[in-house]
């Protein structure tokens, strides 16, 4: 093996060790994901029921179920559906010398960090958002339809319930100081 092949090597070994660590601390980003689960959540307008009675049976009758939309898979999809490309949004930023957190940008202009870093952890976690819903998205949506994911219990049931990246002890006081966090 040449120095020039040796050197390449090691380069994309170090890259994809770059990509795998990408998101250091799994529970802190879900706990961003919920977040903005939750703002959705928060943001949902009152909807009537979905008529599917577009069918006339032999007596002239609409024919065909009406769903109540609380239940229906297009509530999920309108709640999933782009979830991961509002994560771009957020980036993650030292709230004192030890502690990280996620936080969503208003105005990357305005941000007083470096932007190319910055707008790279803003990837990382909206291909985190992806590949965490791709890992739960079937057993999330049920939850949805069932009535089980309210707001004020996105980060229990997508973080500790069902991607398991969050404990149910050694991270509560981390969620809690996060709940508290601030917008750029």
């Amino acid at each position: 093996m040449t120095d020039k092949s040796a050197l390449a090597c090691f380069a994309a070994i170090l890259a994809l060790i770059s990509a795998a660590r990408a998101i250091d601390d799994k529970c802190l980003a879900c706990n961003a994901v919920a977040e903005e689960l939750e703002l959705g959540l928060a943001k949902e307008k009152p909807r009537n029921h979905l008529d599917l009675r577009h069918r006339l049976d032999s007596k002239g009758q609409r024919e065909g179920k009406v769903i109540d939309y609380k239940v229906s898979d297009l509530r999920v999809v309108e709640l999933l559906d782009g979830l991961c490309d509002k994560m771009q949004d957020y980036t993650l930023t030292k709230a004192n010398s030890s502690k990280k957190e996620w936080v969503k940008v208003h105005d990357w202009n305005n941000l007083k960090m470096d932007k190319q870093k910055a707008k790279a952890h803003s990837k990382d976690i909206s291909s985190y958002c992806g590949r965490l819903l791709e890992e739960t998205e079937d057993d999330l949506a049920e939850l949805i339809k069932q009535g089980l994911v309210k707001p004020g219990d996105v980060n229990k049931v997508l973080c500790r319930d069902l991607s398991k990246h969050c404990g149910d002890s050694t991270d509560s006081d981390d969620l809690e100081a996060e709940e508290g966090s601030d917008e750029l």
